[in-house]
């Protein structure tokens, strides 16, 4: 199988395509600037450079590709709201018509937990009501992406699959040391809880959509079997006394933050590799 990924050198890609080749698949990355891909270069990876805000550069990249994982995005720590619209949501629109074109079978695209609100009253499913009017805009230009590329499904045909993932961490990735100073900004309230997956599950379930059949047009959740505080991940890293102030309130919404990842078990068969941050830490794969 030929597959085109884009983000290869984000924080999934960098982890995931080297996975990818392991494998043996015939993997070329899409990227800006060749130079920073010379890592995945020597591991066998093929270059091609082009820009999802060039959308004239995008049929060459899918030209004779099998399948495209797209998990290129523009992250909702960046206060640039214009490009985080144009990279998520028409860069994706783009990459998707022109892989339409080329005849590309498969088209994953990585979006987030991040979609869904609260209020849900449980585990948030995939089918959840979400709000494409979020003033967040990577959560809006995720959920706007996701319904074009639906809207790409039932009008053409063109078979796509949507994993939204939980917060990816693991593998050195520098993720956890970075949000732990947003939860203070945030003032998150020290039970609410969130849903983590670890590298090695994203590349599983990635790898699950590209090689079941019978998933186009279908929005899956991945994330661990243990959803852990936001206490207990800042005091994991010696921060909880600097990151929440005393409580008087208690937790709104249990539920906020928590996704129900049973519809990916029963039609793919996946299961955690890595089912709580706590093994992964006495795993030493953090």
């Amino acid at each position: 199988m030929k597959i085109l990924v884009t983000g290869a050198t984000g924080k999934v890609g960098s982890r995931f395509v080297p996975r990818l080749l392991a494998k043996g698949y015939d993997v070329s990355i899409l990227v800006r600037d060749a130079s920073k891909a010379s890592e995945l270069a020597g591991l066998g990876a093929n270059i091609i450079t082009g820009d999802l805000y060039d959308p004239g550069t995008l049929p060459p990249a899918v030209a004779g590709m099998d399948a495209v994982v797209h998990l290129a995005a523009l992250f909702r720590t960046f206060t640039d709201n214009e490009g985080i619209v144009k990279t998520n949501r028409e860069g994706t629109v783009a990459l998707a018509e022109a892989a339409l074109a080329a005849g590309v079978k498969r088209f994953v695209f990585a979006s987030t937990s991040n979609v869904y609100g609260s209020g849900y009253r449980r585990p948030a499913r995939e089918d959840e009501q979400v709000d494409i009017n979020d003033p967040r805009a990577y959560s809006s230009s995720k959920i706007a992406a996701e319904q074009q590329l639906l809207s790409l499904h039932k009008s053409k045909g063109f078979d796509v699959r949507i994993l939204r993932l939980a917060f990816v961490y693991g593998d050195k990735d520098p993720h956890i040391a970075e949000i732990i100073p947003l939860l203070k900004q945030l003032k998150r309230h020290s039970g609410s809880r969130m849903h983590m997956v670890h590298h090695l599950d994203v590349t599983q379930a990635l790898l699950l959509l590209l090689n079941t059949n019978g998933l186009d047009g279908e929005i899956f959740n991945v994330a661990d079997d243990a959803p852990i505080t936001l206490y207990e991940l800042a005091d994991s890293v010696g921060k909880a006394a600097e990151t929440f102030d005393a409580e008087e309130s208690a937790l709104n919404d249990p539920f906020e933050g928590i996704q129900d990842i049973s519809k990916l078990r029963q039609k793919t068969g996946f299961r955690p590799m890595v089912p709580s941050y706590y093994v992964a830490r006495d795993l030493d794969i953090l």
